[in-house]
């Protein structure tokens, strides 16, 4: 296997491993509904992340953006991670209906405004994207799948590693300090993002 495959792969485990709204978003839905309603999010950011590899993509191909305009981007995703973090602190118990619903256009949003993702896409994979291009049919193609198996398999894994204690963390009196942890947590991704 090509090297430059097997570091996609790797960005990949990587990348999903990091902890950062997605994961949060997983958690969440994990102590709200179990592992299985958290696939959803997991599939859904792993198809927004996809498309955001390939505008990445298309944009280094064809121009060149400043830096300021995904520090604007940053600072749309920063009020998306508020709000959301809002939403969760109000949650007190999971037998209500305070639950948080992470929707499609919630989970898209919130990795489309991402200003962090952009700059990893932009300044770390898609330049070894193009490289390996030169070397390979379909190079960023392969390297943009391959991340992405990677990042499916490693948000997956630590999903169903934090589901096992899904039973102790969802005692009634953990839960709001769980919640309030992951809106915590929410509020700090948004502020590194500004």
């Amino acid at each position: 296997m090509n090297s430059e495959l097997l570091n996609a792969l790797l960005l990949g485990i990587i990348g999903g491993a990091i902890p950062g709204p997605v994961l949060t978003s997983v958690f969440t839905e994990i102590l709200q509904s179990g592992i299985a309603k958290s696939v959803r999010i997991i599939w859904w950011a792993m198809m927004t992340e996809t498309l955001v590899a390939i505008i990445s993509l298309c944009i280094l191909s064809s121009s060149s953006f400043s830096e300021r305009f995904f520090q604007g981007v940053s600072i749309v995703g920063a009020v998306i991670l508020f709000w959301m973090a809002s939403e969760i602190w109000k949650i007190q118990t999971l037998e209500t209906t305070e639950k948080i619903k992470f929707s499609k256009w919630k989970i898209f949003l919130m990795i489309i405004s991402n200003g962090i993702l952009w700059t990893f896409w932009i300044t770390i994979c898609i330049p070894k994207a193009i490289l390996l291009d030169k070397t390979m049919p379909f190079g960023s193609t392969w390297f943009i799948f391959l991340f992405e198996i990677g990042w499916l398999f490693s948000t997956i894994g630590i999903a169903f590693l934090f589901s096992q204690f899904r039973k102790i963390l969802s005692h009634p009196k953990i839960v709001p300090f769980i919640l309030k942890v992951f809106s915590l947590l929410f509020i700090y991704f948004g502020i590194d993002m500004v």
